[in-house]
């Protein structure tokens, strides 16, 4: 089944900032990475993916940033799992 969700415009641009800051942290290059996959392909996120955006958003370690870009992730999520 191919994915119609697509990355927003703006998580797009939030994502390539992030990719580009040398202060951001592994874990927001990760997310960052896989918003940006999804910005302009039919790519959904991989279980890995979902798990890893999961724990971000129960985690009170991260802040506001990290968990809007794990936040998109999950939106591009397959429902069926």
């Amino acid at each position: 089944m191919t994915n119609t969700k697509k990355s927003s415009k703006k998580m797009a641009s939030n994502a390539a900032s992030v990719l580009k800051d040398s202060n951001a942290s592994k874990i927001q290059k990760t997310l960052a990475g896989s918003v940006l996959s999804q910005a302009s392909t039919s790519n959904q996120t991989g279980a890995e993916m979902e798990t890893v955006a999961s724990k971000v958003l129960q985690s009170d370690k991260y802040n506001d940033e990290t968990k809007s870009l794990a936040a998109s992730v999950l939106s591009q999520s397959n429902k069926g799992r």
